[in-house]
């Protein structure tokens, strides 16, 4: 099991420490490191900056969401970044949710989330390969456009700049039980938002006849401390805004997915908390024990125990958001 640095979306400005982290990761022997975006700053700038600052760690994105830019856009990024780093780009996709897409990007979202998704991992592909113009009689992601608002004279292209890689990998960041399979089908890993390593038969349906070589990349907060009650607290307060926030009441993925993972109960009252503006409680309502299960907190011996358990399963990388130099160190030190 390989270990990643996931760096996230900066806050209320650039985060000073992401730099160092990276560059601490990279001396450690990390394999990547990963950047995100919500609705402030986006992923492949920083990814940039890390990659002109290191000569071999991975860069993914985790993740980049489709609503942002068209695939062909998202293509460009991934193959440039890909020349510029000497190959190390990685690009993780995510359909992000109704709220986000709809209130931020003024996109629909789509009435076909697996449509959607496949037809524009079918376009990234194709400009990847640069087989041929990129052409697609599609739902979502036609090219050439084919609306009624068009001119109808839009014309197949295939990339000017000739890709370093035709088979960058393409992760993709699914959480339903039908995107899940389907991402292990049309992507080369795939990016789980919880993970727990005593549920994995919450995803055993959707994991059946993986192909060679597919990564499973699940997120950790990991963090070396004495207190695991006060460990824990970032790692309730990113659930309590996602589970809570980061959707609307009745079409929330992070709460279904909470719910299927045996905490249905806990899930909705996280919502109706949230929802009401008491979002404190909300944070509190959180239990412990299921922020514990998908983290890494504690003494070191606590977290060496625990680590084994994330080796015995199907994880082939573990992207730990990990605050500090020391806890990056414990954590490459137990998994070599």
């Amino acid at each position: 099991m390989r270990l990643g640095l996931a760096l996230g979306y900066w806050g209320r400005g650039p985060a000073p420490a992401h730099l160092d982290l990276a560059t601490e990761a990279e001396n450690l022997g990390y394999h990547s490191v990963w950047t995100a975006e919500a609705w402030g700053s986006d992923a492949f700038t920083p990814l940039t900056w890390i990659a002109a600052h290191t000569s071999r760690i991975r860069l993914g994105t985790a993740i980049a969401q489709m609503a942002a830019r068209t695939p062909t856009a998202t293509a460009m990024h991934a193959l440039t970044l890909d020349h510029l780093s000497g190959g190390r780009m990685m690009l993780g996709l995510g359909l992000s949710g109704p709220q986000v897409v709809e209130g931020w990007y003024g996109r629909p979202f789509p009435s076909s989330p697996l449509t959607a998704t496949r037809e524009y991992v079918d376009v990234v592909r194709q400009v990847l390969r640069r087989e041929g113009p990129v052409a697609l009689d599609g739902r979502f992601h036609s090219h050439p456009y084919r609306g009624e608002d068009g001119t109808g004279i839009g014309k197949p292209l295939k990339p000017i700049t000739h890709p370093l890689r035709t088979d960058l990998p393409l992760l993709l960041g699914a959480e339903g039980p039908k995107n899940i399979a389907q991402t292990t089908r049309i992507a080369d890993g795939w990016l789980p938002l919880y993970w727990s390593p005593t549920r994995t038969d919450v995803y055993q349906a959707s994991l059946t006849d993986l192909p060679e070589g597919f990564m499973i990349a699940p997120m950790a907060r990991a963090k070396v401390c004495d207190d695991v009650a006060e460990g824990l607290l970032p790692v309730k307060a990113m659930l309590g805004f996602y589970i809570g926030g980061m959707g609307h009441a009745a079409r929330n993925f992070h709460a279904d997915l909470m719910a299927r993972m045996g905490y249905e109960e806990e899930a909705r009252r996280i919502q109706e908390l949230f929802l009401a503006g008491r979002k404190e409680e909300a944070v509190l309502a959180v239990p412990d024990e299921f922020a514990d299960e998908i983290s890494l907190i504690g003494p070191r011996e606590r977290i060496a125990e625990r680590l084994d358990l994330w080796r015995k399963g199907p994880v082939t990388d573990l992207l730990l958001t990990a605050p500090d130099p020391h806890t990056l160190r414990v954590l490459a030190e137990l998994n070599s």
